[in-house]
């Protein structure tokens, strides 16, 4: 298993949360390679998507179904300022992971503003990165909102 998947699991672990890091030999880069290669509905990925606020450039964290796309209009009145996509240097620097790979806790920088998509909530199991690019671990989305504190809503129009 890769360093980060590894220091992924360790997150897991220290959280008491009873699951496993998978790593597959395929990308699990976009939510479709994701729930192509785990065998899920495309909405069971649970994207974890950087934003950053434009008046204080903390990263904001929205975990999305793989079947929607975040309105940042939509986040950007829940949070009360604007955002912006993050970039890759951006994504790292908070969370300690490349894009593709971000899972939905274990940053390296704590972040406050935490969205989470309402239509998760309609699975008993989602699927999240894991670390890196090709592992995944699955979660209810129950004991997800529990463990990242994130406020649940719609994100997509």
């Amino acid at each position: 298993m890769s360093s980060s998947a590894q220091r992924f699991q360790q997150a897991l672990e220290g959280l008491g949360i009873q699951t496993q890091a998978i790593e597959l030999p395929q990308s699990t880069r976009t939510a479709k390679e994701a729930a192509e290669a785990i065998g899920c509905e495309i909405a069971q990925i649970a994207k974890s998507l950087i934003f950053r606020r434009l008046d204080t450039n903390r990263p904001v964290l929205v975990i999305a179904s793989g079947a929607n796309r975040v309105d940042e209009e939509v986040v950007s009145n829940y949070i009360g300022t604007q955002i912006t996509m993050a970039g890759a240097e951006f994504v790292r620097a908070s969370t300690g992971y490349a894009i593709g790979g971000v899972p939905p806790f274990g940053h390296i920088v704590p972040i406050n503003d935490i969205i989470i998509d309402q239509d998760l909530l309609k699975y008993d199991v989602v699927w999240a990165a894991a670390g890196t690019p090709r592992s995944v671990f699955p979660i209810s989305p129950e004991k997800l909102v529990e463990v990242v504190a994130g406020h649940v809503r719609r994100v997509a129009k």
